[in-house]
């Protein structure tokens, strides 16, 4: 039987912990309840378990108040709840050129409608982000700057300290896109300025998929998108004009919160420095093995000490999606090819509208796998 390297952890991460798999069972088993239901014990267990998760978020993300932590169904709905709630006809906003479609299909589709103003910044094929520019780039009625902590596509970290100190002195909300950096690096909302931040459990936190979440300071006020059932005030045709009930209508996917709550346990229990000092020494061995190599492009931030466990690459007079594709067949790799939903990066880098095959790292990869790895692409260059 072949092996399975997954290399595909920037998707998704997996294998998962045995105390998420574990966590799964035990809620299907012992108290499937709906949480803020009442009238059951399942149903208090539920609840209580919430909001329990709901502390370790704040406590993760040094979130003031745990009831500003809304659970989602993932980071994208997240940034539609900030995006869709705070802007106002006429606001004008703020992204990088290395927003993933997350960020950049809500800012285009309320451009379309002529109901914000919106300006990219460009971005140089390392990502690095200007900030005299970001600066310049700031206008009178600019109410919201939304980027993405770090690249889904070659890995570089923005500087989200520096640009949320120049939000903060200008009273400008700061969003941030923490997907593919939540449970990585270390991420505090006092600290690096951010007023709402937007992440994904199923990453780099190694929750199941279907969970993310929403966490913002108190003095920034969401506008409700959905209205319905939350168990609270149900005498009231009115939504509850209070959070967390404001933005969770509908029964929530407590399955999901309860496999968050393992993840998260798992990721602090690890240490977040010590997760770094692994993956990373990972990634610049491939890195550095990999541009020893003639054929291959490689795709990289310019720092190796503040970067994501991922790399992109091509291999020269290949297409992406055939790499992948040999990867996966011919040696049990498994690897994202194309886009990777995030087009103005790849505009940035100069890889569209090709693509590229990239390789990203978890919590369970192994040196031996990644040398198995650098081996079969040298072989896929000697072969083709």
């Amino acid at each position: 039987m072949q092996k399975i390297i997954y290399l595909d952890n920037a998707a998704t991460t997996w294998p998962k912990p045995t105390r998420v798999i574990k966590a799964l069972a035990e809620f299907y088993n012992h108290f499937t309840g709906s949480q803020g239901r009442a009238g059951h014990g399942m149903a208090l267990k539920a609840s209580r378990e919430v909001f329990e998760t709901r502390e370790l978020v704040a406590f993760l993300f040094n979130v003031p108040n745990s009831e500003r932590v809304i659970f989602t169904a993932n980071a994208t709905h997240a940034i539609n709840y900030a995006l869709k709630g705070i802007l106002k006809k006429g606001d004008h906003v703020i992204c990088s050129g290395f927003e993933h479609n997350a960020v950049f299909r809500p800012l285009k589709y309320l451009e379309s409608i002529s109901y914000i103003e919106l300006t990219i910044l460009d971005c140089n094929k390392y990502s690095d982000f200007d900030l005299s520019a970001f600066e310049k780039s700031i206008k009178p009625n600019t109410k919201a700057v939304i980027t993405t902590h770090g690249s889904n596509v070659n890995g570089s970290i923005l500087p989200v300290r520096e640009i949320g100190k120049i939000c903060k002195e200008k009273a400008i909300i700061y969003i941030v896109d923490a997907a593919q950096t939540a449970g990585f690096i270390p991420i505090d909302l006092q600290l690096d300025y951010i007023d709402i931040l937007a992440f994904s459990g199923h990453k780099k936190l190694y929750g199941p998929t279907g969970i993310g979440g929403l966490c913002f300071k108190n003095e920034i006020d969401i506008e409700t998108l959905l209205h319905g059932g939350t168990g609270s005030r149900s005498e009231s045709g009115e939504h509850p004009p209070f959070y967390p009930d404001k933005l969770e209508a509908g029964t929530p996917n407590t399955l999901g919160i309860y496999g968050l709550k393992a993840g998260i346990q798992h990721v602090m229990n690890t240490g977040i420095s010590n997760i770094q000092k692994e993956q990373l020494e990972l990634i610049i061995f491939f890195t550095k093995s990999l541009e020893s190599i003639d054929e291959v492009i490689v795709y990289k931030p310019l720092s190796f000490d503040e970067r994501l466990p991922l790399l992109s690459l091509n291999i020269k007079n290949m297409t992406s999606s055939d790499v992948s594709l040999i990867l996966d067949k011919d040696f049990g790799i498994m690897t994202r090819a194309g886009l990777h939903c995030a087009p103005l990066a790849h505009k940035s880098i100069g890889t569209f509208p090709q693509g590229s095959v990239r390789f990203s790292f978890g919590l369970f990869n192994t040196s031996e796998e990644i040398e198995y790895t650098i081996e079969s692409i040298k072989k896929i260059i000697k072969q083709r």
